[in-house]
């Protein structure tokens, strides 16, 4: 890093100058992330300046965050536009451009080349959320009678644009799938080998049209870097890399954690760059539908009223309480929705679920309510003290039950387990732990 910041420093003085060759010299021996991370930090026409002169802009361009790819292409020219998608991998440069306008992609379409117009035309077809979505086709294929010292050969004439060349794949004469062969493979077995006699044909496959997440957690289970996807034909279309599927994870789990937080998803929405308005958009319909929630609350304090008047002390440990349950809710929601993310759990494990949750509630409430009860107590008397211990122990089980079963049942109704957010198990666990404490407080001490 610090010579990142060096770097940075030596840069800025070159660019003030407008010595662009020289602070070119200054960073080409980096990696593509780190080109992409100094120059990111200067203008635009100082960017567009240094991408327009490198070998292989695209492949630098690809580690800008996307959100800040769709603004800077904007304002690149046309030829640059046309190198930047030409050199890009084919999954990324998919993305791209179909996140231009209309009438940029109708005038930029026709000036790239065949190949590059052969990605775009196949990849963007596919729906989103698909393996086809996420695919890239710029993968190596060989024949399987060619020999090790034949496949070496072929393998030197490759593209550099090619996502891997640790993994190749064997196709028949129709393009369909038949084996794989590592790199180590053909360099440790004998040059007049064939590739058939070393190939792997137990194939781990994607469909092209299977969910994102589906293959993310094949080649996380696998630990393999690329995993090939296959049409209906089992013709080879594409693969997707292990880091396109960490960018689908991550993606995911982002929309996970809005979701949680009662928040409405927007891909690729920047926190930093978002305008107000737009999160402002994205924020106010759940919570005013909760602010609703909330007064089945307000309804249980109306309705036990007369004993909040007769016992003014059970306003003081009402925030305390609620609160508790509300909390004990919100951590069962988290951990059944990640395990149901996960595959940990399915809809089938929810009675043995709620057997095991129930006893962990059990123990919690225990320990809550000793304590509370310590507090009633000392701020009371003895029938307070057993009202709150009661109580707690009574609002804590329901708030973990409530907590696991949410994300269950909106499994169950092919809704997103992550919808069971924090905010909406508070908002149940408030109003059910209002009546449970107010109820049991009216049956002990007007009894």
């Amino acid at each position: 890093m610090a010579d990142l910041n060096s770097l940075n420093t030596a840069l800025s003085l070159k660019l003030q100058h407008q010595l662009y060759d020289e602070a070119l010299g200054l960073i080409q021996h980096l990696n593509y992330a780190d080109q992409a991370r100094l120059i990111q930090q200067f203008s635009f026409p100082q960017q567009i300046e240094l991408l327009s002169r490198m070998e292989h802009q695209g492949l630098v361009f690809e580690f800008y965050p996307f959100h800040l790819q769709k603004e800077l292409i904007e304002y690149f020219p046309l030829n640059l536009q046309i190198d930047v998608l030409e050199d890009m991998h084919s999954d990324d440069a998919t993305d791209l451009y179909k996140s231009l306008p209309q009438t940029e992609q109708e005038l930029l379409y026709p000036q790239l080349d065949s190949s590059t117009q052969q990605h775009l035309r196949t990849l963007a077809g596919y729906a989103e959320e698909s393996a086809g979505a996420i695919m890239s086709s710029d993968y190596v294929s060989l024949a399987p009678e060619l020999t090790m010292q034949q496949a070496i050969d072929a393998l030197r004439l490759q593209p550099h644009d090619r996502e891997t060349l640790y993994l190749i794949y064997i196709t028949n004469n129709a393009q369909q799938l038949i084996g794989v062969i590592s790199l180590r493979q053909i360099l440790q077995a004998p040059l007049d080998a064939t590739i058939h006699q070393v190939m792997t044909q137990e194939l781990v496959v994607g469909n092209v049209h299977e969910d994102q997440e589906s293959i993310a957690k094949k080649l996380s289970e696998y630990d393999f870097m690329a995993l090939p996807i296959i049409d209906e034909h089992g013709t080879l279309v594409g693969i997707v890399t292990y880091d396109d599927a960490m960018d689908v994870v991550q993606a995911e789990t982002t929309e996970d954690f809005l979701k949680a937080s009662a928040v409405q998803v927007e891909p690729g929405m920047s926190l930093k760059t978002a305008p107000i308005l737009r999160l402002y958009q994205k924020r106010v319909f759940w919570l005013v539908i909760l602010v609703f929630g909330s007064l089945l609350s307000g309804l249980g304090i109306a309705y036990y009223e007369d004993v909040i008047a007769t016992h003014i002390v059970l306003v003081f440990f009402l925030p305390l309480l609620v609160g508790s349950g509300g909390n004990a809710g919100s951590q069962s929601a988290t951990l059944m929705v990640r395990a149901l993310a996960i595959g940990d759990v399915t809809a089938k494990d929810w009675f043995k679920l709620m057997g095991r949750e129930s006893l962990v509630a059990l123990c919690l409430g225990g320990t809550m309510a000793l304590a509370v009860s310590i507090l009633g107590y000392f701020r009371g008397d003895a029938l307070v003290a057993l009202v709150l211990a009661l109580s707690m122990l009574g609002i804590v089980l329901l708030g973990c039950l409530i907590g696991m079963s949410l994300p269950f049942i909106l499994n169950k109704l092919k809704l997103d387990p992550a919808s069971a957010s924090a905010p909406l198990v508070t908002s149940i666990c408030d109003a059910t732990g209002v009546v449970v404490y107010l109820m049991i407080a009216s049956q002990i001490l007007d009894f």
